[in-house]
């Protein structure tokens, strides 16, 4: 996409590339509603760990920094053939049809999908053509069924980038970056990869109703004075959109892990959300209300995009927090490794545990034919036929 195309749609942000459908979700004022004009309270969950590993769902803190070195750790320890079957095998299994269906019986109405955009397309530096973007099927195709299986649950799925080209931060599990390569905000290629893809992304589901929305970059955390470099970013990813898509919400995070919105503020369209994000601290008006002041100033909804690594206690005072100021929310996540803080919990497999002392210098290596063994049940165990289900998560979650 040339810069001439970005410039002529920031001209256009708040008129209408087409009609749009009365079943899409839109703002109105401070709430969002759908297309009969009722009020739409989202409640969901983030479907964390599938399209981007962070290594502490995965019993790796300490072990592999981010996704790419865990990528790196497997293919030298069995192979890249097998290392090439593992991820195929997690991608396949860890969200499912059955996935859907069973958040939609407990009572979600919405799922965030954190994107990793090297599965939508490569790495600037991997490009044949040095300045020119191509894209990758396997993201596109596994949103596409997402997309199906939300729709046949009347479930709405919110599209979040969660590592951007480059990454859009210094914490690196969260975003796979990388630090031997130029960040999101250090390389102006990355920043154009990142206003193309989503562009592309919404070409593609620009009719899509059960499309909640788009979460356009997730949990910056970089030192951008009055963030400056993420307003224009965002209003360029805006205008990219808008272009061929004015039906779908814009979900605008700030910087500092989407709590600082310094410089974020009036909103450029007129169908946008703020999304904060709240983690470990009180539960308490006071906590959240800096966002309320916000959306009060501005009369633009609230999101609370992403909450959770707590206990059920927690959990329920922070949802009734949330609810009584009409403010939809999304957990996180839906399964992680030996833990219930998470709405699942997978069986960590036997002989997982030597491949983590071995990858921590602390025992010896496991064959490949063993380590492939191992890391292939851990695929079988992310089904979720084989996951325990946190019942007590989802029941304080609906304050049941």
């Amino acid at each position: 996409m040339k810069k001439a195309l970005i410039l002529l749609a920031v001209t256009c942000l708040m008129t209408s590339c087409k009609p749009a459908p009365t079943s899409f979700l839109k703002t109105d004022g401070r709430h969002i509603i759908d297309g009969n004009g009722e009020y739409v309270l989202l409640r969901g969950i983030g479907l964390g760990g599938w399209m981007l590993q962070e290594p502490y769902m995965l019993k790796l803190s300490g072990v592999a920094p981010a996704q790419y070195d865990i990528r790196k750790k497997i293919a030298a320890l069995t192979g890249e053939e097998r290392c090439e079957e593992f991820y195929a095998a997690w991608l396949a299994n860890m969200v499912t049809r059955r996935d859907i269906d069973s958040l939609k019986a407990w009572g979600f109405n919405s799922v965030r999908l954190p994107m990793h955009y090297n599965l939508f397309t490569p790495p600037v530096e991997a490009e044949p053509v040095a300045g020119e973007f191509t894209w990758i099927e396997k993201g596109f195709e596994m949103t596409d069924s997402l997309l199906a299986w939300c729709a046949a649950n009347e479930i709405f799925l919110i599209l979040d980038l969660h590592a951007a080209p480059g990454g859009q931060g210094n914490d690196i599990p969260i975003a796979d970056v990388d630090t031997t390569k130029p960040k999101l905000w250090d390389n102006e290629v990355n920043r154009w990869k990142t206003i193309t893809l989503w562009h592309k992304l919404a070409e593609r589901y620009r009719d899509e109703p059960w499309i909640g929305g788009y979460d356009l970059i997730n949990e910056t955390n970089y030192p951008l004075e009055g963030n400056v470099a993420l307003r224009q970013l965002l209003t360029e990813i805006t205008a990219a959109i808008r272009l061929v898509d004015n039906n779908h919400i814009i979900f605008i995070e700030g910087n500092h892990f989407a709590t600082d919105f310094e410089g974020l503020t009036p909103a450029w369209d007129n169908n946008m959300v703020y999304s904060f994000h709240k983690y470990w601290s009180p539960t308490t008006v006071e906590t959240i209300q800096k966002f309320l002041d916000i959306r009060d100033a501005h009369n633009v909804p609230l999101w609370m995009g992403e909450s959770g690594e707590n206990n059920n206690e927690w959990y329920r005072s922070a949802v009734q927090l949330f609810e009584a100021d009409s403010i939809g929310w999304a957990w996180w996540t839906i399964k992680k490794l030996g833990s219930e803080s998470g709405v699942m919990n997978v069986e960590i497999p036997e002989g997982y545990q030597q491949i983590i002392d071995y990858w921590k210098g602390a025992g010896p290596a496991p064959s490949p034919d063993e380590a492939h063994r191992v890391l292939m049940q851990l695929t079988e165990n992310i089904r979720i036929e084989n996951c325990s289900i946190n019942y007590g998560v989802i029941e304080a979650l609906f304050g049941r």
